[in-house]
């Protein structure tokens, strides 16, 4: 059983940065591929980014040139530096974690992930 603590969120102006982190425990964290999504008020979870297992990197449209994925493995986490934020990324973003035997795997499913973190909130607000 693997746990995943989201953390990093809060209340940040438009254009501004945040850097968002998960903290793994409790299964080998190398043997997962890790992505984040988000969640806004009445809408439904949606795919923000994932890295592979051997670090291959996935963003969503709306988000790419803006945000960087990496990975820990050593550390056990996973980050993301979310910069040039602007109102409409803000959500409650979770972290997640996929089994997968493959290096190279990644998804943008909320059904292949195994893993959930708690959430983290971000709100970017003049």
């Amino acid at each position: 059983q693997v746990q995943l603590v989201d953390s990093g969120g809060g209340l940040v102006q438009p254009g501004g940065s945040l850097r968002l982190s998960c903290a793994a425990s409790g299964g080998t964290f190398s043997n997962y591929a890790m992505g984040w999504f988000r969640q806004a008020p009445g809408k439904e979870r949606e795919f923000v980014s994932a890295i592979s297992r051997g670090a291959s990197v996935y963003y969503a449209d709306s988000v790419k040139d803006r945000f960087t994925i990496s990975r820990d493995n050593a550390k056990n986490a996973v980050s993301l530096q979310m910069n040039n934020l602007k109102p409409e990324d803000t959500a409650v973003y979770y972290c997640a974690a996929q089994r997968t035997f493959y290096r190279g795997t990644y998804s943008d499913r909320t059904n292949d992930y195994d893993y959930w973190g708690q959430g983290t909130q971000v709100t970017v607000s003049s």
